[in-house]
């Protein structure tokens, strides 16, 4: 299985959803960076809140990579046990391959090798060692004054405001980052709620859009064609579950403007800084940084946990069977707002590793 992403940096997952660990190991990170320990719990916490469903130790066990609070130069290692581990006897004796989830085309795949127990290896939880890698990448970052923040821009019918494309700044990412439930417009945010609670009651579960914003990225970073910057957020975004799609500043309302809308006028600001009037770009032209706020939305599907009965297929008796709910998540997004953050931060250091100075 492809687990493994490689640019100036390497980031590697292993783990199942209910195999006795899950983890990571990130390769080639600069040596000598102060990574506090708190920062990252802090981190590695929004992941398990908002009833994400994980059930995982909340701070990784490091075995390498760091030693007195720095970064050594060797591989950076981490672990992370796994509470939901099932002993041989509880795995089921025949597969079903249910509705939403990866049993079907994983079976083809991996010739029905593959662990289906509650996802195995394409279950969420390897979005949790990837939040530990972002975590990483974050410290690194914010040292040089780059920070990145998301929040919940929709959630099924209701709408956040959106961060400002233009004058998003640090306070304005750290606000709606420290926040319990990430909202920009805490109404709405209740709204969301109880839109949430009703899915639980229903059984059923819902989608949205998380809006990610990094900002004082300097431009020139990333290279055009296959380089580009958004070429490798969106490799590790879609490595998220239930990710199914992402657009780039205006994304796909430029369809509907015109060439003369969409354009960026370029200006210099008083202190001699090239920046644009607008950024429907995203802050990334021809794949690399303008020095304008970096901003995406990622829409993510909605939970295939849902509750009550569902049909399945019995791939050994290549028969239908209607089958119980094993849980329910009424709704994903929420803990998967730092996964979107930890995807950016990844991607970013990458790219700044080839920044003059960075390190």
């Amino acid at each position: 299985m492809s687990s493994f992403w490689n640019n100036r940096i390497s980031v590697s997952l292993f783990g199942e959803a209910h195999g006795p660990a899950i983890g990571v190991t990130v390769d080639n990170l600069p040596s000598g960076e102060f990574i506090d320990a708190e920062e990252l719990s802090r981190f590695m916490a929004r992941r398990y809140s908002c009833g994400s469903g994980v059930a995982v130790d909340s701070m990784p066990h490091i075995l390498s990579g760091i030693l007195n609070e720095r970064t050594t130069g060797a591989p950076l290692c981490a672990l992370l046990q796994n509470r939901n581990a099932s002993a041989p006897q509880h795995e089921p004796k025949d597969p079903l391959l249910r509705p939403g989830h990866a049993d079907y085309t994983g079976t083809v795949r991996y010739r029905g090798f593959n662990d289906v127990r509650d996802g195995g290896h394409f279950s969420d939880s390897a979005t949790d060692p990837l939040c530990f890698a972002g975590a990483v990448c974050a410290q690194i970052l914010e040292r040089r004054g780059i920070y990145t923040g998301a929040h919940i821009l929709q959630i099924h019918n209701t709408k956040d405001n959106p961060f400002d494309p233009v004058n998003i700044t640090r306070d304005g990412v750290l606000s709606v980052r420290n926040k319990d439930f990430p909202v920009i417009n805490d109404r709405k945010g209740w709204a969301m709620i109880e839109d949430i609670n009703k899915a639980e009651e229903g059984g059923e579960s819902l989608g949205g859009v998380i809006e990610c914003a990094a900002v004082n990225v300097p431009a020139g970073i990333g290279s055009p064609i296959f380089d580009g910057l958004e070429n490798n957020i969106a490799q590790l975004i879609f490595g998220i579950p239930n990710v199914r799609g992402l657009e780039f500043g205006a994304g796909f309302l430029s369809a509907k403007m015109v060439g003369s809308q969409h354009n960026d006028e370029f200006y210099v600001n008083d202190h001699g800084h090239v920046l644009t009037k607008t950024n429907n770009h995203g802050g990334i032209i021809g794949g690399i940084s303008s020095g304008m706020p970096i901003t995406l939305k990622v829409a993510f599907k909605p939970s295939e946990f849902v509750g009550g009965q569902q049909d399945a297929v019995n791939y050994r008796k290549m028969m239908t069977e209607t089958v119980d709910s094993t849980k329910h998540i009424p709704c994903s997004v929420p803990a998967a707002v730092p996964c979107v953050e930890a995807a950016v931060n990844i991607a970013l250091l990458s790219h700044m590793l080839d920044y003059p100075n960075f390190c």
